[in-house]
């Protein structure tokens, strides 16, 4: 493979669709490697437009709009960040030829709820928890009744845990049937109901594809483990390497290889595995690097970022090392504001191992993430502990 100069007849080019901190991160080591870098997303001064060579803002769900800057622009491949995009235009760019990462029906399946898991539980028999489809109200009672209260219910297409409520008896149905589809993105009025179990471990199983001369290898990364606080169902904390038994980590990643394997594709995939008692049950996958897998960029020697980036350029990565037990914190805002300030920066990095990455997002609203805390320690529980305390304090103003 032969690699030009940015800006010069001959470059390497990659596009992403989302701007985000994992954008951000995904185009830094691009950079690096001396890769053109193009950043389109709704709003103006996303992270990655930071360190971008140039960028657009666009409706992203505008299918027009995006195939108008794909076809300008050209690029060697097309990385998905976000999950608010037209994924027919993806579709139909890849039917002309332009190479989508992971790739456009992976795309499109891991952003419906409903696909996934008959992809997982009902093609390539995973085990999940008990759930049903429904479409009315009448639907989720009686798939509620089967199952047994409480039940769970999300929207076919929705992001960040929007749209998520638990139902804990037939009179909540209406109500909660109706939040979660005002909560739904684009026009589906299908949910998933499923059984509502407890969750005693989270894990994420960052699983990659790449192509080297004996042809596609696909890998595993031993698991993440994740935690939040109760009724939240944003990602606050992770921690590298997993503390839970090697049975569950072996299951884990079988499970999540053959979910990937599956979708197929090139890049990475962070594959959610929820552990309730010795129940170990596939959930939900991402088609591009994970936020919880931010702790990567202290826990190993090749960040997850870096391998997205390879593997859309058709580069190997055949081996990846944990350097150092780490973890990560989020930083979050708790109020509605512009050009957010950080207070307290050196005195969370006084304290041994931490690092602050700040994602330079223009405004803020209640509990958006707006920075990661990461730490090493000769312990997962020491790492924790240092990223815990690093966040706290850390203010957003």
């Amino acid at each position: 493979m032969e690699i030009g100069t940015p800006l010069f007849e001959g470059a390497k080019k990659l596009l992403w669709l989302g701007g985000g901190e994992l954008g951000k991160e995904m185009a830094i080591e691009a950079q690096r490697m001396g890769i053109e870098t193009v950043v389109v997303d709704r709003y103006d001064m996303a992270p990655a437009m930071h360190v971008a060579h140039r960028k657009y803002v666009v409706n992203m769900l505008d299918g027009n709009a995006i195939k108008s800057i794909i076809k300008k622009e050209n690029p060697d491949a097309i990385i998905t960040e976000i999950e608010a995009i037209n994924t027919d235009a993806l579709l139909e760019l890849e039917s002309e030829g332009y190479k989508v990462i992971p790739n456009a029906k992976a795309v499109k399946i891991c952003m419906n709820r409903v696909e996934l898991r008959k992809l997982a539980a009902e093609k390539v028999k995973v085990p999940t928890t008990q759930y049903g489809f429904a479409e009315n109200a009448e639907e989720v009672k009686k798939i509620c009744k089967d199952i047994g209260y409480p039940c769970m219910i999300k929207p076919e297409m929705s992001s960040s845990g929007h749209g998520h409520e638990v139902i804990y008896n037939e009179s909540e149905v209406e109500q909660k049937f109706k939040e979660a589809i005002t909560h739904a993105r684009g026009k589906s009025e299908k949910v998933i109901v499923e059984e509502y179990v407890k969750i005693d471990k989270e894990l994420t199983v960052l699983t990659y594809r790449y192509l080297d001369d004996k042809g596609v290898i696909t890998r595993t990364i031993t698991p993440i483990e994740h935690q939040r606080p109760s009724d939240v169902y944003y990602y606050v904390e992770s921690w590298h390497p997993s503390t839970v038994d090697k049975d569950i980590i072996e299951r884990a990643q079988e499970y999540a290889t053959r979910v990937v394997n599956e979708l197929g594709g090139f890049g990475i995939f962070g594959v959610e595995i929820i552990v309730s008692g010795n129940r170990v049950l596939f959930s939900e996958v991402s088609p591009r690097p994970h936020d919880t897998g931010l702790v990567t960029m202290a826990s190993l020697d090749i960040n997850e970022f870096q391998i997205h980036v390879r593997s859309a350029l058709g580069l190997p990565t055949p081996e990846v090392k944990i350097v150092s037990p780490a973890a990560a914190h989020v930083i979050l805002a708790n109020n509605e504001g512009w050009a957010p300030k950080f207070l307290n920066v050196e005195k969370a990095l006084q304290i041994p191992g931490v690092q602050i990455r700040l994602f330079g997002k223009p405004s803020t609203y209640y509990k958006r993430r707006m920075g990661v805390v990461l730490a090493t320690g000769n312990t997962v529980e020491e790492a924790k502990e240092k990223a815990r305390k690093a966040a706290s304090l850390v203010l957003v103003t």
